[in-house]
């Protein structure tokens, strides 16, 4: 592997789950291909799966052990660029294979394929994170079972094509995404989409260079010039286009190197622009109420919860809970729910040290407000949650997750951690299993976490059903007789802990030594993942016993 991300940790949970012996190692880790296989040899593994890999496999390896390549393309696809050329090419159907580790890149014979409608409006990571994984767990499965069986891979030429014009395509540059303000916003949002993630779209903006991210198109025309900053709405800004206003959420400053990637107006002068709407697709929050049952949904692009955004999500819960209802139930959007504090805010600071602490007390601020809240409280991971974004969900009375989602209920980075896990995980598992999840620091998906009883259920993957599901969960929760129980359940929870606020004074004295003091190298490590550094070393609790 190259890194033990998101797609990897899914992977790595569904073949554990089913029994497999899995161990990995991440590739640059190894400064040669011949330390790389001579790890191999000594582990002998029956089978390499490689589900996010961008290094070369050493021919040595390949050609004695089974090394299959996870490729996000459909057969026939090659090239490091597939999802960009997907999304800039209007793609409607695309798809993941699984083929063997060849001499010539994504050329080997295909183990399995797996294909899928394409939205028509998604970023590269949300495509990524959601059906490319999808169809890449589903790929993975079956060539397990194939090779399982004796079955053996069939050469691409061979295999049915369900995706047409699919081609060697080159790899796309930060220059290949260039935005033009006269162009219309509808086909630079696209361009950033592609863009998402890395390498970004690069534009000019007030006179400087930046890099876009998070765009959302508009077809409000304001009488601008292309490229004046005509609007703001918290730190979204918009920004008037050939045709249209393109809304931008987050940007990034371009020199020699890209900056960070921060809220929009932290990086673009907005302060003398009109506070205008935001479009829906954008909205940090949106709030319904249906019956007795209250729907709050927050949106955070990648996961990332700055201070401002953390009060303010702090404040939808509470006007919420004003409210004459019953239930509430908290969600995040289909793409993200939340990793925690934003380091990337954190480290682009005057002082970090101080905006950390900022945050990590107003995510404080949003865990209090559920976790002492009157009505029942539903709380939905909709998407892979991590750290703080794990424990914030905790703090409600019933937890649920959508199917496939991976959780990384522990903190890394040097940090002790708040949120009030010291209570909340304990609460759910015991002592004993807390501690094991936080000390060892391994994924668990929403099936496992279920299993452990840190969550109360799974529903669907399927986006629509998901949230059928949740209502109907939540209806069922209202019926008189369950309501009863459940509130009896949350005082009982209650009476069993100290007060609430004795949880969360012991975890920020930890963390203010953490902050302040760096004790164990949060600012070193923050910053290593922010620049994406490569590992120096495999974990030893992800090898081979």
């Amino acid at each position: 592997m190259s890194a033990f991300n998101g797609l990897t940790q899914r992977v790595w949970c569904t073949l554990r789950e089913q029994g497999h012996e899995v161990g990995l190692e991440l590739a640059p880790a190894f400064d040669t291909p011949e330390s790389l296989t001579r790890t191999v040899e000594k582990i002998d593994p029956d089978l390499i799966l490689c589900p996010f890999l961008k290094h070369r496999v050493p021919e040595a390896v390949w050609q004695r052990w089974t090394t299959v390549i996870v490729h996000p393309g459909p057969v026939g696809d090659r090239g490091p660029s597939s999802l960009d050329h997907a999304i800039l090419d209007r793609r409607t159907r695309w798809g993941v294979t699984a083929l063997s580790a060849v001499e010539e890149m994504d050329a080997g014979p295909v183990w399995a394929t797996s294909t899928f409608e394409v939205p028509s409006s998604i970023t590269k990571s949300a495509l990524y994170n959601g059906l490319v994984a999808d169809a890449a767990v589903e790929c993975v499965e079956k060539t397990v079972r194939k090779f399982e069986s004796g079955g053996r891979a069939l050469a691409a030429d061979d295999h049915p094509r369900e995706v047409p014009r699919t081609t060697d395509l080159p790899l796309l540059r930060r220059k290949s995404f260039e935005l033009d303000w006269r162009a219309p916003a509808a086909e630079l949002a696209r361009r950033i989409a592609a863009a998402d993630g890395a390498p970004g779209a690069p534009v000019d903006l007030g006179g400087r260079t930046l890099c876009l991210f998070d765009a959302f198109a508009v077809d409000d025309d304001h009488g601008a010039s292309p490229g004046t900053v005509v609007g703001r709405n918290f730190e979204a800004v918009a920004v008037a286009c050939g045709k249209g206003t393109l809304w931008v959420g987050y940007a990034a400053e371009l020199t020699s190197k890209r900056g960070p990637k921060l809220p929009a107006s932290m990086v673009v002068d907005a302060a003398d622009a009109p506070y205008l709407p935001v479009p829906e697709a954008m909205a940090e929050s949106s709030y319904r109420r249906e019956g007795d049952i209250g729907y709050l949904t927050i949106r955070s692009y990648n996961g990332a919860m700055h201070t401002e955004q953390c009060r303010r999500l702090a404040a939808a819960v509470e006007k919420a809970l004003t409210e004459d209802t019953r239930i509430l139930v908290l969600t995040g959007t289909e793409h993200a729910f939340s990793n925690g504090i934003h380091l990337g805010v954190i480290d682009a600071a005057d002082d970090p040290a101080s905006e950390a602490w900022d945050n990590i007390c107003a995510i404080d601020e949003l865990c209090m407000a559920i976790a002492s809240a009157e009505q029942l409280t539903l709380a939905a991971y909709s998407a892979n949650a991590g750290a703080g974004g794990v424990m914030a969900a905790l703090c409600a009375d019933v937890t649920v997750a959508r199917d496939g989602v991976v959780l990384n209920p522990y903190y890394d980075m040097g940090i002790f951690g708040s949120e009030l896990h010291t209570w909340s995980v304990a609460s759910r598992v015991g002592p004993e299993r807390a501690a094991a999840l936080l000390g060892e620091k391994l994924p668990i998906s929403a099936a496992e976490a279920a299993r452990i009883g840190l969550i109360r259920a799974v529903g669907p993957r399927d986006w629509p059903s998901f949230q059928q599901w949740l209502t109907a969960v939540a209806l069922g929760y209202n019926e008189p007789i369950t309501r009863g129980r459940m509130f009896a359940a949350k005082e009982r929870r209650r009476a069993e802990a100290r007060p609430l606020s004795y949880y969360q004074t012991i975890e920020l004295a930890e963390m203010a030594r953490d902050f302040f003091d760096d004790r164990h190298g949060f600012a070193e490590q923050r910053r290593a993942f922010l620049r994406k550094s490569a590992a120096a070393e495999t974990p030893a609790k992800l090898r081979f016993a």
